[in-house]
């Protein structure tokens, strides 16, 4: 992991990196020679039309899809020579996902949908039940620990969400249209704790959105178009 002046350690490097589908025979390229480096701790924002190669762009930092050419080195580890597998097991170290729609399993409740990702670890039941109420106390839910998602409003849902993404202690916390389901006011609630995991817990967001209001949250904002970076 290269370090950068300051010394923060560069944790996203992409390098060239293209990324090309086929409809049929005909080519389309999302993402075209892009180059990118992200800093520890850094709360970064990627905006973009529609189609723009966004979504593609955080899935390749997420080691959830792959390049078609160009390198890409996340919290240490090359990418590309990684079996699915290894992947699997890399993502679950390093990589902690925020989604537009909560993706929270109604039948658990809060404190159990928190400690979902630390059923594929080797942790005893008393160690994942300590770390998912330190998730939700850090996103200031201690108390709705036993209620249903379908008790809870749509801000104290996605915060729920945060703090499962959390709970693993990730480098990084990728972010697609976090707020896109909410109200400002739950919006900027959101928003705030994304702040809190960058400054207090030097976490790295790397966050896709369509709000300028939330973008301007994030200390560096990116712009892709035509599978460039502006």
């Amino acid at each position: 992991m290269s370090s950068d002046t300051n010394g923060k350690s560069v944790v996203v490097d992409l390098t060239g990196v293209s990324k090309v589908y086929y409809r049929g025979k005909e080519p389309i390229r999302v993402l075209d020679k892009l180059d990118l480096r992200v800093k520890e701790g850094a709360f970064e924002a990627l905006m973009g039309p529609s189609g723009s190669g966004k979504s593609t762009l955080l899935n390749l930092i997420a080691g959830l899809d792959r390049p078609s050419t160009g390198t890409i080195r996340v919290a240490g580890a090359d990418l590309i020579p990684l079996s699915d597998n290894e992947l699997a097991k890399w993502r679950s170290r390093h990589i902690g996902f925020i989604f537009q729609t909560y993706n929270l399993l109604p039948v658990l409740t809060a404190l159990e949908n928190v400690e979902l990702p630390l059923l594929l670890t080797p942790l005893s039941g008393s160690e994942r039940k300590k770390r998912a109420e330190t998730a939700l106390r850090i996103v200031g839910l201690s108390d709705r620990a036993d209620h249903y998602p379908r008790q809870l409003s749509g801000g104290q849902e996605q915060r729920v969400a945060v703090a499962r993404a959390i709970v693993n202690d990730p480098k990084i916390i990728v972010a697609d249209e976090p707020t896109g389901d909410l109200d400002r006011h739950s919006a900027d609630e959101i928003l705030t704790l994304l702040e809190k995991l960058s400054k207090e817990f030097n976490k790295t967001i790397f966050m896709v959105t369509h709000d300028p209001e939330a973008a301007a949250r994030a200390t560096v904002t990116h712009k892709l178009n035509k599978g460039a970076l502006q």
